[in-house]
């Protein structure tokens, strides 16, 4: 059963401005292993944009926003054939409080990132 849904769009120039302007950037909102993940894919700025609206679709399908939680409370990777895959803290699992699946999908094309997230009883 669906418990939520979120969907973010994101200008990736945005992402670009902040990333050059303020070095925390990258540190403040993603996970050490996301940051890899950006390392590997040449930082470019599709990808970071595209984890980013991710987050706050997810953060939306959980129904709160970014309430009770922070962005590095959410990890997006990648499985070995590019699917996103998403990793909770464990201070999340206790505010979604049971079995839970969240399905990612990330597109973009040259100027926007878009993400959408479904929250689902596992």
């Amino acid at each position: 059963m669906v418990i939520g849904i979120g969907t973010d769009i994101i200008e990736i120039d945005r992402i670009e401005k902040a990333i050059n302007k303020n070095n925390g950037f990258l540190n403040k909102v993603f996970t050490t292993k996301e940051i890899e993940m950006f390392k590997e894919r040449n930082m470019r700025a599709e990808v970071i944009a595209g984890n980013f609206a991710a987050k706050e679709a997810i953060s939306k399908a959980i129904g709160t926003g970014f309430r009770g939680f922070s962005l590095i409370d959410i990890e997006v990777l990648r499985d070995e054939l590019g699917k996103p895959i998403v990793y909770l803290s464990n201070n999340m699992d206790r505010m979604i409080n049971g079995d839970y699946k969240i399905n990612i999908s990330i597109s973009h094309n040259r100027t926007s990132a878009i993400a959408f997230a479904i929250l689902e009883e596992d």
